[in-house]
């Protein structure tokens, strides 16, 4: 049976864990426990030489980098069309997105995250407050994009269907909620996708996000778009 290698604090994983239970894949949870230093073991290693989540061993095959873990599930296995689409200038777009998220959604949300909370609470540091306003100002600069570019007059990032791409971006953009931020607020379009890939995932966003649920209910803080 595949072999799926993930820490659910961790936004990549959340999402494969999040397809390939919707998509019905057969596959065995292993979970790396990153704040206690797993992946950097000998038997983690083996696996994947990056000492990263999420990856998988498939019967002796072994891969990393989210993206494209999800390309090849949708490849290998039987999984609906809409996930990422054959239609050549359909997938694009859905590649499109896969690529343009790096520099943007990618790096700001988690950036964010890390220098407001992660980092002063796993090392006891002062708040970089001067980092913190510049990965919130360039997350903002996402967001805006996100609104007017990605979700200009289509009800999900690649099309009229949700694909790997949103799951993708909506991991990615609960990230910054343990730390305070509500991506969605003043932002009626982003709250209204968020709502339709929770609804299309049910009920597995929720098993994906929840230590992400326990992190925000500690802190006082809530998901994306919701009321408290």
């Amino acid at each position: 049976m595949l072999r799926l290698y993930v820490d659910l604090m961790s936004q990549p994983s959340r999402a494969v864990y999040i397809f390939m239970k919707k998509a019905k894949i057969p596959f065995q949870t292993n979970l790396v426990n990153l704040a206690k230093a797993e992946h950097r073991t000998e038997e983690f290693t083996a696996i994947t030489p990056f000492q990263r989540v999420p990856a998988i061993d498939d019967n002796g095959f072994k891969l990393s980098e989210s993206v494209a873990i999800l390309r090849y599930l949708c490849r290998e296995h039987k999984v609906e069309d809409h996930w990422y689409p054959r239609d050549s200038k359909t997938q694009a777009r859905v590649d499109e997105y896969l690529e343009w998220q790096h520099l943007n959604t990618r790096i700001s949300c988690a950036m964010y995250f890390q220098h407001k909370f992660l980092m002063p609470k796993m090392f006891g540091t002062e708040v970089n407050q001067k980092k913190v306003a510049d990965f919130q100002s360039r997350m903002e600069d996402a967001l805006e994009t996100f609104e007017t570019v990605w979700l200009k007059g289509q009800p999900f990032l690649g099309g009229s269907q949700i694909s790997i791409a949103d799951i993708i971006a909506a991991c990615e953009l609960e990230q910054p909620s343990m730390a305070g931020y509500d991506v969605c607020e003043g932002r009626p379009l982003l709250t209204a996708w968020f709502q339709r890939v929770r609804e299309a995932c049910h009920p597995h966003y929720d098993e994906g996000h929840v230590i992400v649920n326990k992190v925000r209910a500690k802190q006082g803080a809530k998901a994306p778009g919701s009321k408290l």
